[in-house]
């Protein structure tokens, strides 16, 4: 197999397998979408686990995509995963939402993964070719693959929020994290907060230099960028426009009892604020009495670690929050909140995007969040109103939201009730805004951003 000018690095490979029809299918996702052109234009690769347990396979094609599988043992899976990528730096790059657990046995196998995931591009890639990190499951990688092949090109792009000096600097592996990222030639980060977040914490613990546009460290200059990821927005509003999705949309409208429905749709994390929003929607039918049979709450939670026990505790809260809501209000043949847990293929996602009229978007922390701009992308008509936490970094591109506090239970309630209140005229202004932002900047767009910073590292170099 010849080398590859462009490899991509992600903890997942970009398919699954299927036990139905025992072949491999492509994940679902803007990312794998917006990245095959360059894949194939760049005769690419991409490195990243199978998400199956000591399966050890040879790279293979799937979809005109070059896959090469990294093998993880089930104690690796344990350790690095479930414990160091899950229980350390999730909570703790979440503002520390939940206390972050700092285990030394944890250290060792994400090191150990880190390493095997380096040694898997260079084997894949041209000593001179470039090599696209993603997220903080190899926050290693950049550095290693520098030590191997010193001529390539390596951007890395993290996909969740980087923490204030505050908080990381609690991590006890602070300076291996962070020599490991510097050795990338362009650190890509959602919002510009946290370039400034990742700036402090490098001058801080590594005597970086603060330059014009990024860093100088040991010689080097490493370009920080702020480039928010975004969603295949034509595709999506595609699919929202198909004669089968309105109809699904209907016959969602129809099974609610053609009420007003809000909606929320987030994996069932901590991080997503769930239960506050629960507990709001609790005030918003207290103080208002009628608003339990105008208006249905609709959330689907998407199943995320289940085996950890931490994320069943929170399954079972909001379970209770849901049976407490409803026996409080719903009456024979109205029930004011319908619960889904489970996963939806994305046509029924977006039909539920195109019935609802209100979207609920209010994490405690989030680096992104892609389902306020889906949300979004599916208003082609300029209905719908979009509550959106301050603390998501979806926020900062998508002012036209009504912004809110999710901490703040009265004021989240106060929302939902001017979401489902607010005029035809400002709603449709508002969604004309969002629609525009979203539309300017889609995932394609963004790719070609990133892209074109480490062309230009490239450029820079010769």
């Amino acid at each position: 197999m010849s080398p590859s000018a462009f490899v991509v690095a992600a903890n997942r490979l970009p398919v699954r397998w299927s036990e139905a029809s025992e072949s491999w299918e492509s994940s679902p996702g803007g990312l794998v979408s917006a990245l095959r052109p360059i894949l194939e234009e760049r005769r690419g690769t991409w490195v990243g686990w199978t998400g199956q347990p000591g399966l050890d396979l040879a790279p293979f094609d799937h979809d005109e995509i070059r896959q090469h599988p990294v093998t993880l043992d089930a104690a690796e899976i344990g350790d690095y995963y479930h414990g160091f990528c899950n229980a350390t730096i999730w909570p703790l790059y979440h503002n520390a939402i939940r206390t972050p657990e700092y285990h030394r046995h944890w250290w060792r196998p994400y090191e150990t993964v880190n390493r095997r995931f380096a040694a898997a591009i260079c084997e894949t890639m041209a000593p001179d070719g470039t090599a696209w990190v993603h997220d903080y499951h190899l926050q290693l990688v950049p550095a290693l693959v520098r030590e191997r092949h010193p001529a390539s090109r390596i951007g890395f792009f993290l996909h969740i929020p980087f923490p204030p000096i505050e908080l990381f600097g609690y991590l006890p592996w602070r300076r291996e994290v962070l020599r490991g990222l510097i050795a990338a030639d362009v650190l890509a980060f959602q919002t510009r907060q946290s370039v400034v977040n990742f700036t402090e914490a490098a001058v801080r613990f590594l005597n970086a230099c603060p330059v014009e546009d990024g860093l100088d460290h040991d010689g080097r200059f490493v370009r920080l960028q702020w480039s928010p990821i975004a969603v295949d927005t034509e595709g999506i509003e595609r699919l929202a426009r198909s004669p089968d999705v309105a109809a699904h949309a209907t016959s969602i409208r129809s099974r609610l009892g053609d009420r007003k429905i809000v909606l929320g749709v987030d994996r069932l994390d901590y991080t997503k604020g769930i239960s506050n929003r629960l507990r709001a929607v609790e005030t918003f039918f207290e103080r208002y009495p009628d608003a339990a049979s105008a208006c249905a709450f609709f959330q689907i939670a998407v199943p995320t670690r289940q085996a950890v026990a931490d994320y069943v505790e929170m399954r079972e809260r909001v379970e209770r929050l849901v049976g407490r809501i409803n026996g409080r209000f719903g009456r024979p043949g109205m029930t004011p909140i319908t619960y889904a847990y489970r996963s939806l293929p994305l046509d029924e996602l977006v039909a539920c995007y195109r019935a609802a009229d209100v979207m609920t978007v209010t994490p405690f922390c989030d680096g992104m969040n892609l389902v306020a701009k889906e949300y979004v992308a599916t208003r082609f008509d300029l209905s719908g109103v979009l509550v959106l936490s301050e603390f998501a970094g979806a926020a900062v591109e998508l002012e036209e939201a009504l912004l809110v506090n999710p901490c703040d239970i009265d004021w989240l309630a106060a929302t939902l009730d001017r979401a489902l209140r607010l005029p035809d005229e400002e709603r449709g202004e508002r969604m004309a805004k969002l629609r525009s932002q979203v539309a300017e900047y889609d995932v394609f767009a963004w790719s070609r951003r990133c892209l074109e910073a480490l062309d230009a590292a490239a450029l820079q170099s010769l």
